[in-house]
């Protein structure tokens, strides 16, 4: 192994990470919520399947949870490593003003 080792910046931060783990609960709990409104006799039907919570609040919680996931892998890191690195974008000189020019 050689002893200069280029050091990579990672690649999620923290607030990502935390973000991300969020994100894949509300994934989770999405799905718990679907869970159930079966019968036990399967000659009766059930009409609990068709609950507000399996129809209309566990899928949108499942896609509010795929909302943060993009919003978690989109966001832009400030790494002040980075910051310090690369200096801000550069004026360009002002144009020499020349005889003809001034009149």
């Amino acid at each position: 192994m050689s002893k200069n080792k280029e050091e990579h910046a990672p690649l999620f931060d923290r607030t990502k990470y935390i973000l991300m783990i969020v994100g894949l609960l509300v994934i989770a709990l999405g799905f718990v919520l679907m869970i159930g409104g079966g019968s036990n006799d399967p000659n009766v039907f059930s009409y609990d399947l068709f609950s507000f919570r399996r129809i209309t609040l566990a899928p949108m919680l499942v896609l509010l949870g795929f909302g943060i996931e993009f919003y978690a892998i989109m966001k832009r890191t400030t790494n002040e490593a980075e910051t310090k690195a690369t200096p801000g974008p550069k004026k360009a000189p002002a144009p020499a003003q020349t005889k003809a020019s001034r009149r």
